[in-house]
């Protein structure tokens, strides 16, 4: 799939994020060596918007990428967004190569309890508000918001999944872009 690729920086320390983008990277650069690289953001520890968690995701990639001198580099950030309905949910990945391509990928809007919403407006991070809702500690490195009000029938790993396969896009079909 994407033959030039050896090593890849994930920019977290988040277990779940390390294993969705190893996952997704078996299959899309079978071979390369993933190693996750802690590195901020640059946006505040709860984004609200999809631009200023995009912004965290690409920064967490070119961080990461830079930091190990890696062929690709990884960013996953998760958000909110507050609207006239009530507020979302929102998760993006950025994926930069060291020869500046770059691909984004984003998913995960899944309306928010009230609860957990007047928690986050209030000036917590989504992490820790559910972990408030459900009276358990560290969810945020576990199932998180989308497996704990799923039911378990998606898991946060399966839906970052998504957003990595979504950002490596540009680079596994490039001759569609």
């Amino acid at each position: 799939m994407i033959s030039d690729v050896r090593s890849v920086a994930v920019g977290s320390g988040n277990p779940v994020k390390l294993a969705a983008a190893t996952a997704v990277l078996a299959w899309a650069a079978p071979g390369a060596s993933v190693t996750a690289q802690v590195v901020a953001s640059g946006v505040p520890d709860q984004p609200f918007g999809d631009d200023e968690t995009i912004a965290g995701a690409r920064e967490r990639a070119v961080r990461a990428r830079e930091a190990l001198d890696a062929d690709l580099g990884v960013g996953l950030e998760g958000g909110v967004v507050d609207g006239p309905s009530g507020m979302r949910t929102c998760a993006w990945c950025v994926v930069v190569h060291r020869d500046g391509r770059e691909g984004v990928g984003g998913s995960l809007a899944m309306p928010l309890p009230d609860a957990v919403a007047v928690l986050i407006r209030g000036g917590e991070e989504l992490g820790h508000a559910m972990d408030r809702l459900v009276a358990e500690r560290g969810t945020k490195h576990g199932k998180g918001a989308v497996g704990i009000l799923t039911a378990g029938r998606i898991d946060r790993q399966g839906a970052y999944e998504v957003l990595v396969t979504y950002a490596l896009a540009p680079f596994v079909t490039p001759a569609l872009y």
